[in-house]
């Protein structure tokens, strides 16, 4: 064990015995060191020039800077300046002269660690080195090639922008910018990774979030150690309140008027560069039922519509529990047409209800699978034609009856509506829970396996929010907003359970100045 340990200290300080973190006096040392620390790559571009008798050099990533404003920002200044006008001799008033005249970008930094160097070089800046003087200038001439804005795929709506946030962070700002324009919506930059050194964006809205929120958020980014965050569902699994259960407890997100509703309710906003998925809290319970089509449609049209998600989630735990319970232990209970009518279809099926309604569900899932992992032109053609085939042949070999067919159908349409797949896929999770209790307790183990999951919920928490708000602790202000969607002229108060700062919206605010 302790070699192993001396072993990964060994390779940890690597960089730090093998190369100069500070920078020297001589370009050719520079240079050679950036070299050695990205071992020579053939994307690395260094342009030698000379500039008053005095050797420089440009160095940049081919694919991360933009040539071509090198080329007409800097070059082409450097080479006018030195023919229209005598440079100074003093190398380090010859390096101020170049960073407040000669060169025409906006942003330039001053440095003198191999450290800020590397990183910035990395990210996409281009570096100006002088011979003799131990600083350098890093240039933001970034230009990484990122996708366009495109509709979401994971979050479509028949009504609603249809702009989504894609691989660049800069980007993803913009958009958010463009649906709130308010001076006290901040970003504040965190760097994350220790390989990977991307930046972490956390968006909020000055005077609506509460304080505490916004400390608890900042301190645990602040705490994540890991090599690389690749996605932000890494970001999300650091940070979370029980990354042990099975219900996520922060919202996901690729549409700006999701987030931009978020930030004026008093929530924040995470963005990491490279994801097109930004993380949403705090989160409860409620908002996994809630859509932004919602509040584009008229009121009764986005009840009505809550109101059907809330019945499908119910379907989507409970049905094939409540079918094994009925069917092995309370035949009693059922209708007497309809019991049989299951009987008859049950008749010659080998296998005891939970064997039939496990076998079938397990088949329906791994139908679900290859239709998200094959191409778009036949994964829907394969999950169609896939369950149809599979369903018929299983009934017609006597292995389930019709009725688990229906019943495991009805279950998967159901989990289609719930608005967020992470949600969804917690549902269905926790259905398999209840489909055991069933078979061996009947509707007492539904209801045990029930209480159980509401326990857990009640004490679930998103950076320090009950995640069963506005039911418990009731908030009945809130419930305007919950299974109801009322008229938005009545929602004039921003949701209690956030205790935002500003509690009051838009709303009230024109009824009382309308009224003065």
């Amino acid at each position: 064990m302790a070699r192993r340990v001396i072993k990964r200290k060994k390779q940890k300080n690597r960089t730090s015995e093998n190369f100069n973190t500070n920078l020297t006096k001589t370009l050719k040392e520079n240079i050679d060191n950036i070299k050695k620390m990205l071992d020579s790559p053939m994307d690395l571009v260094i342009r030698d020039l000379r500039l008053a008798n005095h050797k420089c050099a440009i160095v940049y990533l081919d694919g991360l800077s933009n040539s071509i404003q090198i080329e007409q920002s800097v070059l082409k200044n450097l080479g006018e300046i030195e023919r229209k006008q005598e440079l100074p001799t003093n190398l380090d008033n010859l390096m101020a002269l170049i960073h407040e005249e000669l060169i025409s970008i906006s942003g330039v930094k001053n440095v003198a660690t191999m450290d800020e160097l590397m990183l910035e070089l990395l990210s996409g800046s281009s570096v100006f080195l002088l011979d003799g003087v131990n600083r350098v200038l890093l240039l933001d001439t970034k230009k990484w090639e990122s996708r366009a804005i495109q509709e979401p795929v994971s979050e479509s709506l028949i009504r609603g922008p249809r702009d989504g946030f894609v691989e660049n962070l800069s980007t993803n700002i913009m958009l958010i910018r463009r649906h709130i324009r308010d001076p006290n919506l901040h970003f504040k930059v965190h760097d994350v990774g220790r390989r990977s050194k991307k930046k972490i964006v956390v968006a909020y809205i000055a005077g609506i979030i509460h304080p505490q929120i916004l400390d608890e958020v900042n301190r645990r980014l602040a705490s994540i150690d890991t090599d690389a965050a690749l996605e932000s569902g890494y970001i999300e699994q650091w940070i979370e309140d029980s990354f042990l259960s099975p219900i996520p407890q922060m919202d996901n997100s690729e549409r700006p008027d999701k987030a931009a509703a978020a930030l004026t309710k008093g929530k924040f906003v995470i963005i990491l560069d490279g994801s097109p998925f930004v993380l949403i809290a705090p989160s409860t319970i409620g908002g996994a039922f809630q859509s932004p089509e919602d509040y584009y449609e008229r009121w009764l049209i986005g009840t009505l519509i809550r109101g059907l998600r809330y019945f499908a989630a119910f379907i989507t735990m409970f049905l094939p529990a409540l079918y094994i319970a009925l069917v092995s232990y309370h035949q009693g209970m059922i209708p007497s047409q309809l019991a049989f009518s299951i009987a008859a279809t049950r008749q010659g099926v080998p296998f005891p209800a939970f064997v039939e309604a496990v076998l079938m569900a397990i088949t329906m899932e791994l139908l679900r699978e290859a239709g998200a992992r094959l191409p778009k032109t036949i994964g829907q053609t394969i999950g169609i034609v896939g369950g149809l085939v599979i369903g018929e042949a299983a009934v017609s070999a006597g292995v389930v009856s019709p009725i688990m067919v229906i019943v495991v159908a009805l279950t998967a349409v159901a989990s289609f509506t719930i608005p967020m797949y992470s949600v969804a896929i917690s549902f269905r999770l926790i259905r398999f829970g209840f489909m055991v209790a069933a078979a061996f307790l009947g509707l007492y183990g539904i209801i045990l396996v029930y209480i159980m999951v509401n326990i857990h919920i009640v004490n679930l928490k998103s950076f320090g929010i009950p995640y069963s708000a506005p039911y418990a602790p009731t908030f009945i202000k809130d419930w305007k907003d919950l299974v109801l969607r009322m008229p938005i002229p009545m929602l004039s108060s921003r949701p209690e359970h956030l205790q935002p700062n500003d509690k009051v919206s838009g709303s009230m605010r024109g009824d009382k100045n309308a009224g003065v």
